[in-house]
């Protein structure tokens, strides 16, 4: 399996986001960067994985 590694434009496109402050918020939550001098990249596996640990069941508040 070969490990596809994204830029940071072409991550967020694949999360679906519009925003780099939002993909900036993922890697401070922990989603791993891999630099080599001036280049970073994220691997898709690893985006893959951020993803699953921190899916929630969504909680339904219901007033009476």
């Amino acid at each position: 399996m070969a490990i596809e590694y994204l830029t940071f434009k072409e991550a967020m496109k694949y999360l679906g986001m519009k925003s780099p402050i939002t993909l900036r918020s993922y890697i401070d939550a922990g989603l791993p960067v891999i630099e080599v001098g001036k280049s970073k990249k994220i691997s898709k596996s690893d985006i893959d994985e951020f993803m699953s640990k921190h899916k929630r069941t969504a909680q339904h508040e219901t007033t009476i």
